[in-house]
């Protein structure tokens, strides 16, 4: 080998050898683990009675990490943070609900939608957008991708129990936000906009995630039923289907009980069952569960989970309609979500509605602030990635490599003198 030669490949190494030590200490991903401390509720009973309740765990953000420089990387690790800790819902284990901020570009929130993030809120800024009024029933996925803010803040002195209501009267999908706490200040909820949801009829109380499952339903379904008849007695067999076309379609959705809406040409209810027994009788009510509604004279509602078989026994010779789906849970006219933003600590933001179980929570979390609260660990992090590069570039000095190994010497051909002149 050339002395040229040696010299640019010892180069070559030495720069390889670097970049890869540098790349171990100043990732960003070990900047961010390094950088943020989990929250413990969200692996304790209070999680899980959160779920029970009906809540969703989505995603806020990651410190350490920018949304606007990689939304893939935050998408990631966030859904990473959850799924070790928490389901994302009684409905479903992975987490499908993100906060987003304003200003990126729909090719990002694209990237975000890759990772299972397919609701992005609130108030994205893109062109196409859901529900920022009680028209914006959205058509498309991404319209999800610019999830709108209605009837204000949960926030005591911010939010208002008439811009709530106005817009619960108005209908569709109705998103309030909550902050729990600013710093060291707790942030007091409104209790009189809690009362009034705790009485408002023809609600569905939910969360972004079960909204847009329920809303999947519209893009692809299958059911089968069948009747049978003796004497003056019919039994209905309805089924809807799970098919691998639909699943295909959305494989981010939740299995969440959807409302179908059953004519049964004004017959008498007798029993609406499946291999458990009987059904329960979910009349006025507002969080999502199997069950059923009936007023005779009047439309069945069914709310069952897709690939639930229910046996529907009614009077008359059988003769039944399927008419199709309600727009809500429970043929409600109006849904209610709240997005408790910034959540890093489960039991301080949830503490104050111990009382307040008719309350439902989209909690996009988030880890704590780890190296920005304890600023010497800074430097001890540098300390230890400091001292790894030096301990690994004396090893290499050891074998000849690195940029403290010496190049091996040119032959010196000062003072020599040639076979002639020597003679």
């Amino acid at each position: 080998m050339s002395d040229g030669t040696g010299r640019l490949h010892h180069r070559t190494l030495t720069l390889t050898v670097l970049a890869c030590l540098l790349s171990v200490a100043w990732s960003p991903a070990a900047l961010a683990e390094s950088a943020w401390e989990e929250d413990g509720w969200l692996t304790t009973t209070l999680a899980q009675d959160r779920l029970d309740s009906g809540d969703e765990f989505g995603c806020y953000g990651i410190p350490g990490l920018s949304w606007q420089n990689d939304p893939g990387a935050v998408a990631l690790e966030c859904r990473s943070y959850i799924e070790e800790r928490v389901h994302a819902s009684k409905w479903g284990t992975n987490p499908i609900s993100t906060y987003t901020p304003n200003g990126l570009t729909m090719a990002q929130h694209t990237t975000v939608a890759g990772q299972g993030f397919v609701v992005h809120g609130d108030n994205t800024g893109l062109s196409v957008s859901a529900w920022h009024d009680a028209n914006g029933t959205p058509t498309d996925k991404w319209d999800w991708y610019n999830l709108g803010r209605r009837g204000g803040s949960l926030e005591q002195l911010i939010g208002s129990v008439e811009e709530v209501q106005a817009a619960v009267e108005e209908g569709g999908l109705v998103n309030l936000y909550w902050v729990g706490r600013v710093n060291d200040a707790t942030i007091r909820h409104d209790r009189d906009i809690s009362a009034y949801l705790a009485e408002a009829p023809n609600v569905w109380l939910t969360t972004w995630g079960q909204a847009w499952s329920y809303w999947t339903v519209n893009d692809c379904y299958e059911f089968v039923h069948t009747v049978e008849s003796e004497g003056d007695q019919s039994v209905l067999t309805f089924e809807s289907l799970i098919t691998p076309e639909c699943t295909g379609m959305n494989p981010e959705a939740w299995n969440v009980p959807v409302t179908w809406v059953i004519d049964l040409k004004g017959a008498a209810l007798e029993e609406v069952s499946d291999s458990n027994g009987a059904l329960d009788n979910i009349s006025g009510v507002r969080k999502s569960q199997e069950g059923y509604a009936y007023t005779e004279g009047e439309y069945l509602h069914l709310s069952v989970l897709n690939g639930h078989s229910v046996e529907i026994t009614f009077s008359g010779s059988g003769d039944h309609d399927v008419v199709g789906r309600t727009a809500f849970f429970n043929n409600h006219s109006a849904a209610v979500t709240i997005a408790a933003h910034e959540t890093h600590d489960l039991f301080k933001w949830s503490k104050r509605f111990v009382d307040d179980e008719h309350l439902v929570f989209t909690w996009l979390v988030e880890p704590r602030e780890g190296l920005g609260d304890s600023g010497w660990l800074t430097y001890v992090a540098a300390g230890v990635a400091i001292s790894t590069i030096i301990g690994m570039l004396v090893i290499l000095k050891k074998e000849g490599l690195g940029p403290l190994a010496r190049l091996p010497s040119r032959p010196s051909t000062t003072g020599a003198k040639s076979h002639d002149e020597s003679e």
